[in-house]
Formats: C-alpha cells, structure tokens, sequence
C-alpha cells in the first residue's frame, strides 16, 4: 500500500458516507471536481486549508488536518512531495542546491542543518532520512529523471570538499547506472528563463502535468486548474535545457568538479579537516 493510499481511501469513504458524489463535495469546497477525484485517486494531496474544509464539510472532527499534521514533509512541499511517487516522468531545474531527489546523506545534513535552531530535539535526523527515503523511486523504472543543474550548484560547496566530490560521484553514478538525465548549465551561457528559481515538472499516466516551484518557506503547485501556467514553466524549463551542456560534455564536467573537490580535500591538514566536520555536526 502507498504512502498516499490511507488518505485518499479514508476520503472516499467518508464522502460516500455523507451521501454526496466527487462533484457535490466539490461544489461544498468551492473546488474542480477533478481536484477531488485526484485527492481519492491519490494523485494529490489537499492543502492543509483544503483539509480543514473537508473537516467542516464532512464533519470528521479534524481527521484529515491530523493526517497533515503527520506528514513528514513541510507544508508547502507536502503536494509536491505526494506528486512525484506517482509520476512517470520527473525534470527539475535547480540554480543553486542539489535536487532532494539527487541528494547524499552528508549532502541533506548540511543543508538541512542551516535551519534545525527552530526544530525540536530529533528533528534534524528525521528530516535527513525522510530527505533520502525520496530517492528510493529512482531505484525503479520510474519515474523517467531528468535534472539540469546550473554550475553554481556544483561549485557551492555544501559540507565542505569531501561531502561535494561525495555527492557529485553519486551524481556521476545515477547517470551512468542510466537511471537519471543530468545537464549543467555553465556560468558561460549567461542568462536563461528558469534561472531565478528552482522549477519541478512531473507527467502521471492518468492525470494533468504539474509543476512546482519554490521559494523560502513557500512552495506553488500548477496543475489543471492553472494549465497556461504550467505551460509556461514547460517552456521555461526548455529555455534551460538549450542554454544546457550536452549530456556527455555535462558529465565530463561534473568528473572534473569532483576531482577538483577531492584535491582540495586531500591537502587539508587533518585538523582542517576535524574542524571543518565538527562545524557541520554543531548545534545551532
């Protein structure tokens, strides 16, 4: 049973309950009876607005705030994150950090790690494995991957040199294991499109495009119910794609980044390197 399926069954089964058809609960909602049809089919998920309206609607006592509530991811990604196990395409644009998706354990904890003075004891650790448990959809043979990655993403180095030369031979691994698309867009190329922010695009056998964008602490999903959007996106994503390295010519950039990293890292002294770690792993 997926992640998706105890919501979208316990929807079902509390409108059919109430007596009221997708496009009657729909109309209660104020929402596209498409939207609810996803919400069942586990396609989407609601928003945590959406979710105390089918409280009130339904009369369940905040059974479905709860399963938010519950969910490991933040909020504004909650959506998108639901999204992407159902898709069988995913192509994502990142201008400045490694994609989750692509994501080592080192790497995650670095980034993560900036924020966790607002978290409760614990929380780091768990957000770093949720973090990772995505990545297990590339194990297999779908969703079809594609990233394009601006250079500044591997040239900021996160953790420090040793977590970067990691991350990126994992990079190197998925694409040679044949399993994601990578394409770097270099500092040469200038601007292009999609370059102000990171952009998500996801393809479902049985449904609408989506795509996804994402800010700090706020998120936007575009699906059916804004599709000129998505589009737009569509042809933003492309702008970066023909600004982009050929996959081959990508590749051997990334190898070269590595081995930068590596060089780097292999004539810091070890009390760099002792310090350089126990500055990651301190509390904040």
């Amino acid at each position: 049973m997926s992640q998706r399926a105890p919501y979208a069954e316990e929807l079902r089964a509390r409108r059919e309950a109430a007596g009221l058809t997708q496009k009657q609960l729909a109309e209660k909602m104020l929402v596209h009876p498409s939207l609810v049809a996803h919400w069942e089919a586990g396609r989407r998920k609601p928003s945590y607005d959406d979710a105390k309206r089918l409280d009130r609607v339904l009369n369940t006592g905040g059974t479905f705030e709860r399963f938010l509530r519950d969910n490991p991811f933040a909020q504004h990604f909650d959506r998108a994150a639901q999204a992407e196990q159902a898709a069988i395409r995913i192509e994502e644009y990142a201008p400045v950090l490694v994609p989750g998706l692509l994501q080592t354990e080192a790497y995650a904890r670095a980034v993560l790690g900036i924020a966790r003075m607002h978290w409760p004891t614990g929380a780091l650790d768990e957000r770093v494995v949720n973090r990772v448990k995505r990545a297990e959809i590339l194990k297999g043979d779908l969703p079809e991957a594609g990233f394009i990655l601006s250079e500044a993403v591997l040239r900021l180095p996160v953790g420090g040199p040793e977590v970067m030369a990691e991350q990126i031979a994992h990079i190197i691994a998925l694409v040679r294991a044949e399993r994601v698309r990578v394409q770097v867009v270099p500092f040469s190329q200038g601007v292009h499109a999609s370059m102000a922010s990171m952009l998500c695009l996801m393809k479902f056998a049985d449904g609408p495009d989506m795509a996804y964008v994402e800010g700090l602490y706020t998120g936007n999903v575009m699906d059916a119910d804004c599709p000129d959007d998505v589009q737009r996106c569509r042809d933003a994503y492309d702008s970066a794609r023909a600004a982009a390295l050929h996959p081959e010519a990508s590749l051997q950039l990334l190898e070269t980044v590595m081995e930068e990293y590596r060089s780097y890292a292999r004539n810091l002294q070890p009390q760099q390197r002792v310090m350089a770690q126990v500055e990651l792993q301190r509390p904040r």
